[in-house]
């Protein structure tokens, strides 16, 4: 791996005296915020059965998550701006420990949702990890960088849903939430060690700053790259709020067998990411998006084939969201450092903005996902929404490639 070199010199002394965050912070920052998004999912059906509550009510805690944390992303980008990146770190990973106390502890499954919800500040790591690098790096070398960062990222992903299943058949499923609880606090004293600041405050009033989204929301290359990482990712989302139903209710499988076919797409993500730090360079932001939208696309297409022939199974269902991993690891960190590239004054407020339009439209398909599935439709109405989404992403980013022509850029 090439060594992070920032824009200026290799390492600069903030006000307070530490020095830029290292790769490995922001791998676990990011990594920290995917954990808390995926880990507890193979056990959704003993939720259920815990609560004493309908599954669908318990997918929620998918959705609901994913449409907090967009909501949360549009205001964090602007508050970092002004505040810096550090001590709105901190205080989101306090609050996340107390979230998270929240839903081991809860009585019933409304309260769980609800300390569920507050648990997406941890969108905090995500947004201004993303906001760091590009704070110090260049488009493409930025691409390069994210697609490294989310590379790492993806290994506690692939590994987490297995963790999860194995956790709750030795433990029960509070074990996910207390193993959250203690990584929160892991990360709360690495940010404190290691994470000095990357951003120029803007010295403006949060009123100012949110007076600026007009200059993202009006440019169409914004729009391009934040919907083409959207819709690609659209297809994963919809995997999440559909697969564990697939996974245990059509193809019958525990918790334990759950967790460890559901990180396929995982696996995809980390050789995509690595293509992304090795080659973003060389070919640009836009050819690299391209490719993982098609890739994307592809995957879920051919999964759709062989189950409507009749031949799917476990094996071919998991397999080959392998693909779309891919393709999510090639387009999304290029597609971000593109968008975060529009306007690099407003790298924060650029970042939460993209994240919120890739959440927000995740939330949307990850709940509609658990709504069309029943035992009798079997993966069929998955595969359809994962498909329509996927072709969407390769259409948003043929739309900037045609706008930079236009421009001459």
């Amino acid at each position: 791996m090439r060594s992070m070199q920032p824009k200026s010199q290799t390492k600069t002394q903030s006000s307070s005296g530490r020095t830029p965050p290292t790769i490995t912070t922001l791998i676990l920052l990011s990594g920290l915020s995917a954990l808390g998004m995926n880990i507890f999912l193979p056990s959704l059906p003993n939720m259920t059965e815990h609560f004493q509550t309908d599954y669908r009510l318990m997918q929620l805690s998918v959705a609901l998550y994913l449409a907090v944390n967009a909501a949360l992303q549009v205001v964090i980008g602007p508050i970092a701006d002004k505040a810096g990146r550090r001590p709105v770190i901190l205080w989101g990973l306090a609050l996340f420990l107390l979230a998270t106390l929240g839903t081991i502890f809860a009585p019933t499954a409304e309260i769980f949702l609800f300390f569920r919800m507050c648990q997406a500040v941890i969108a905090v790591g995500i947004v201004l990890s993303r906001a760091a690098v590009r704070d110090m790096y260049e488009q493409d070398q930025a691409a390069s960088m994210l697609g490294y960062v989310t590379m790492g990222m993806a290994v506690v992903p692939m590994i987490g849903p297995a963790i999860g299943g194995l956790l709750d058949e030795s433990f029960g499923w509070q074990a996910n939430f207390w193993l959250l609880f203690l990584l929160g606090a892991l990360a709360i004293v690495l940010v404190y060690a290691d994470f000095g600041e990357t951003a120029l405050k803007s010295g403006k009033t949060l009123v100012a700053q949110f007076r600026e989204y007009p200059e993202l929301l009006t440019s169409p290359r914004f729009w391009g790259y934040s919907l083409a990482s959207g819709f690609c990712s659209g297809a994963f989302f919809a995997y999440l709020g559909g697969a564990p139903f697939v996974g245990t209710e059509v193809f019958g499988m525990n918790p334990a067998e759950m967790g460890f076919y559901f990180g396929a797409p995982a696996i995809g993500y980390f050789f995509g990411n690595f293509i992304s730090g090795r080659y973003s360079m060389r070919y640009g932001v836009n050819r690299m998006v391209m490719w993982g939208c098609w890739l994307n696309a592809i995957g879920v297409a051919l999964s759709l084939v062989v189950m409507i022939l009749g031949l799917g199974s476990a094996l071919t269902f998991f397999g080959f969201m392998t693909f779309v991993g891919l393709g999510n690891g090639m387009a999304i960190p290029n597609a971000t450092a593109g968008a975060l590239s529009v306007r690099v004054h407003l790298a924060g407020t650029a970042s939460g903005l993209n994240g919120a339009i890739m959440l927000g439209g995740g939330a949307a398909l990850s709940a509609l996902a658990g709504f069309l599935l029943t035992p009798e439709t079997g993966a069929l109405p998955l595969l359809w929404l994962m498909l329509i989404t996927s072709v969407l992403g390769v259409l948003a980013i043929q739309v900037v490639i045609w706008r930079e022509r236009q421009l001459g850029l």
